[in-house]
């Protein structure tokens, strides 16, 4: 499925279908928050974190995709994220956008 943060498809018309999510939430695990403390005294990149977040945006897409196809979409377009602390050390990852169906123009 096609998955873009333009509006249009160059060469296509769509039809909306509406709007779709994908989420997930996660929690800091206690060994990785003892570690980026200390981390953060000295500075750079806290590596365990990067993980958990990417890891995170991969399943909240692959949530949103799985939604658009439940809807019969053939691509979400407009596609974003975002994220929001849920309580003290965790926070939700949000991937969302417009499914819609292609016709070739």
């Amino acid at each position: 499925m096609l998955v873009t943060t333009t509006d249009e498809i160059p060469g296509y018309d769509l039809e909306v279908i509406g709007v779709v999510f994908g989420n997930t939430v996660r929690a800091k695990h206690i060994g990785k928050d003892i570690f980026a403390g200390l981390k953060s005294l000295i500075g750079g990149e806290i590596g365990a974190y990067t993980e958990m977040l990417s890891e995170a945006r991969a399943e909240a897409l692959s949530r949103m995709v799985a939604e658009a196809r439940r809807v019969g979409a053939d691509a979400v377009v407009a596609s974003r994220f975002t994220t929001a602390e849920t309580m003290p050390g965790a926070a939700e990852i949000v991937a969302f956008g417009t499914a819609v169906k292609m016709k070739k123009k």
